[in-house]
């Protein structure tokens, strides 16, 4: 067996997450092509409506296995952050997705150009809120399993993962709303867009 399948043998819900996040863009893709190239419409809203879904497995098969007495470890307490980050972020990425695919395939407008000056400030400041908000998230579902799902012993390396969620706040804030506070370009080259 080589290194990556001793891995997910070792950490089945790393596997679980793995398989997630690859259906998650599978879903998408899929669900886009389908719209603009075979024109079903009803067929591209099933398989979009699949990726909500993909979270609850992950949600799903974590509770499961925490549940039947596994050792809370790194993946589990990834597979909080990845339900939070998936179900703030997901709608926003399918719908940068779909500006793409309409233009490049179905003659819809193009996307919008880039933001520069105090429309992209404010858009730095709501990503970093939509940050806080899928940290919250993780940080609901990891204090879930700690208190209702596991023993002490059990979920304590998932206590680990509430420090994580702030230094990655704290990195989000300063590259991302700080930075553009700083440094921004204010207005755009000429003939930039």
């Amino acid at each position: 067996m080589n290194e990556i399948g001793k891995f997910f043998a070792e950490n089945p819900m790393a596997a679980v997450i793995a398989a997630g996040e690859v259906g998650f863009w599978l879903f998408i893709i899929g669900g886009l092509a389908v719209r603009y190239a075979l024109h079903a419409r009803r067929a591209s809203v099933v398989l979009l409506a699949m990726v909500p879904l993909l979270d609850v497995v992950v949600l799903v098969a974590t509770v499961i296995d925490l549940a039947g007495g596994a050792k809370a470890n790194f993946t589990h307490g990834l597979a909080a952050v990845y339900l939070g980050f998936s179900v703030v972020f997901g709608p926003s990425m399918v719908r940068w997705a779909d500006a793409r695919f309409a233009h490049r395939f179905a003659g819809g407008p193009p996307p919008p150009p880039k933001l520069w000056g105090r429309e992209k400030l404010r858009h730095e400041w709501r990503e970093f809120g939509k940050c806080l908000l899928a940290c919250g998230l993780a940080a609901v579902a990891l204090l879930v399993a700690i208190f209702a799902i596991g023993t002490p012993e059990q979920v304590a390396p998932l206590w680990g993962w509430l420090p994580r969620l702030g230094v990655l706040s704290a990195i989000w804030l300063v590259t991302g709303p700080l930075w553009e506070e700083l440094f921004g370009k204010r207005e755009p080259a000429r003939g930039v867009r």
